[in-house]
């Protein structure tokens, strides 16, 4: 296909994850004074994308299906490879108290923080600062209980992360959903609330 070409450069070219309408929506509007494609449809690109895929295995470069969307990134194999780059560096590895602070969260979001603390039984406000600084969480709105209290998601990136299309495939996600959250015994104020929003918004970003 003649767009086959100009979808490999608009993949290579984002830099997260585009989703296939998404896709469909620029070639069929064409680039500025120039000519798109208007019957291009969303299954035509995954019939693509599908093609794309497989002329891309045995080479240096793999076709990922991420947090709702398609990406070209380099494949895993190689990464020893790929680090040797000079001024390509690894984000520090989350320790393992933001990773199950992480996990609480994927699995029983929208959650706030006195009912993440009442999973893990800590104090949570500078491991969610973290996760919020790195881009994994997010806050997502207010809980209608008293003090009303911030909750937090996860966000794309966070599925990015993990390699996962979406939340549907983190391991026994409907058993632990269903596991009852124990009743926090001292919640957090809207004004702790508010503290820890401002600490992480003021906090310097890596």
């Amino acid at each position: 296909m003649e767009w086959a070409r100009i979808l490999e450069a608009l993949l290579f070219a984002a830099t997260e994850p585009m989703e296939p309408a998404r896709l469909a929506s620029i070639l069929r509007e064409g680039p500025e004074g120039g000519q798109g494609w208007p019957e291009v449809k969303e299954q035509d690109i995954r019939d693509e994308l599908a093609q794309l895929s497989e002329r891309l295995a045995p080479r240096g470069l793999v076709l990922r299906e991420v947090a709702g969307g398609f990406r070209i990134g380099t494949a895993p194999d190689l990464a020893g490879w790929v680090a040797k780059l000079k001024g390509v560096t690894k984000p520090p590895r989350l320790t393992p108290p933001a990773l199950e602070t992480m996990a609480v969260i994927a699995y029983r979001q929208p959650i706030s923080r006195a009912e993440i603390e009442a999973v893990r039984g800590v104090d949570c406000s500078g491991t969610l600062a973290t996760l919020e600084e790195r881009g994994i969480i997010r806050i997502s709105g207010r809980s209608e209980a008293p003090g009303r209290p911030i909750l937090y998601s996860t966000t794309p990136l966070f599925l990015e992360h993990f390699g996962l299309r979406d939340l549907e495939e983190l391991p026994n996600s409907e058993e632990l959903r269903r596991v009852k959250l124990p009743a926090p015994a001292d919640p957090a104020g809207p004004q702790q609330e508010e503290l820890i929003h401002e600490t992480v918004e003021s906090a310097p970003q890596s």
